[in-house]
């Protein structure tokens, strides 16, 4: 289950005007402050039972107070609205009544996913993390070794391959030459990657390194099957990042999106079953996706500058830069995945 959407309330909308609601807005108060949903919760019940607290907006400095009576709202607005708080450090509270949005008075929105600090709780087959796989020195002189391309939100650099976003593939014919040097370190050490069958062929060809500025994420999408085998790893440096896991059981249909990097879901929020998983992305951290995790889940940054982790704030940083390596597929792909898989929905196009 998610969390409920309010509708935040209008600027200048006086208090004494608004009509009396079971849920309340709170600002100048919530985890960016050093405050916790837990302790608001505690406070907030002296006038009444509290359903929930729940994060406003990404700034993590306002929530909402759910409230099980009108009456309890009233009570707390009428006590701390414009008024030092003696229990939050004497913060000043601004308060308003909000309304729970109509289109979720019926169904729930879930926007909110628990974050995960290890991949081994998320029971995802196939996804690893190791934290610290490169040091600090090691961080900062790789991050601007090579030339920028600009794109619409973001700068990217590719080697070995360039991945063609208007094809979400790459043309083999076209090698831009070997990987630089400068990352054979980081395939060195991928080489010992603990999981990894020690007679496993890695031949990591294609490298793309993206540059991503506070707030800008990635949509959710999977890999495209046709370019790319079957082991991905993604090493993140300079900045944090909350990366969602989704994987549509049924109704889910592989279109083509001329600014997505790979295959995206169509109409996703009309598939059923939706497993939603989060992890954490600590700078110098390295992810693989493997099986089940690279063929059938979608992978997906929201965009956000501040995530929430735990109860606490993680603001992300002015930047964060991704090196993700791959191996080129040079025939079809056979996974054991068809729903997901572009090279059978192409086979099945062509025998009708």
């Amino acid at each position: 289950m998610g969390l409920p959407r309010f509708v935040r309330p209008k600027k200048g909308k006086g208090v004494k005007g608004d009509l009396v609601r079971p849920n309340i807005y709170v600002a100048n108060c919530g985890p960016a402050l050093g405050i916790s949903h837990d302790q608001i919760a505690s406070v907030f019940s002296s006038f009444g039972e509290v359903h929930g607290v729940y994060a406003a907006d990404e700034s993590g400095a306002r929530v909402i107070v759910s409230f099980s009576l009108e009456t309890s709202a009233q009570a707390a607005l009428n006590a701390f609205h414009a008024r030092p708080c003696p229990h939050f450090g004497d913060r000043t509270l601004h308060i308003r009544y909000s309304l729970l949005h109509p289109s979720t008075t019926t169904q729930v929105n879930n926007e909110y996913v628990p974050v995960s600090l290890a991949a081994s709780v998320l029971n995802i087959p196939g996804l690893y993390l190791l934290h610290d796989f490169v040091s600090a020195k090691e961080e900062q002189a790789r991050i601007d070794v090579g030339s920028w391309k600009s794109l619409s939100k973001r700068r990217v650099q590719h080697y070995g391959y360039e991945f063609c976003y208007d094809t979400r593939n790459v043309d083999t014919k076209q090698h831009l030459g070997e990987l630089p040097s400068f990352v054979s370190p980081i395939i060195e050490r991928i080489s010992l990657f603990p999981i990894l069958d020690n007679s496993a062929s890695l031949c990591l060809d294609q490298l793309t390194v993206n540059e991503y500025p506070s707030g800008v994420g990635l949509s959710p999408h999977i890999d495209t099957h046709s370019a790319f085998e079957g082991l991905i790893f993604s090493l993140s440096l300079a900045g944090p990042c909350i990366m969602e896991f989704r994987k549509y059981s049924e109704g889910a249909v592989l279109a083509k999106a001329a600014s997505s990097t790979d295959m995206k879901i169509e109409n996703p929020d009309s598939c059923s079953n939706l497993l939603r998983r989060a992890i954490y992305l600590p700078p110098r951290s390295m992810l693989l996706l493997s099986g089940e995790a690279r063929y059938a889940w979608h992978h997906y940054i929201p965009h956000h500058k501040i995530d929430m982790v735990k109860d606490s704030v993680i603001r992300r940083g002015s930047r964060r830069v991704s090196f993700t390596f791959r191996k080129v597929r040079t025939g079809p792909c056979h996974c054991e995945f068809p729903m997901y898989c572009d090279s059978r929905k192409t086979k099945r196009d062509s025998d009708r």
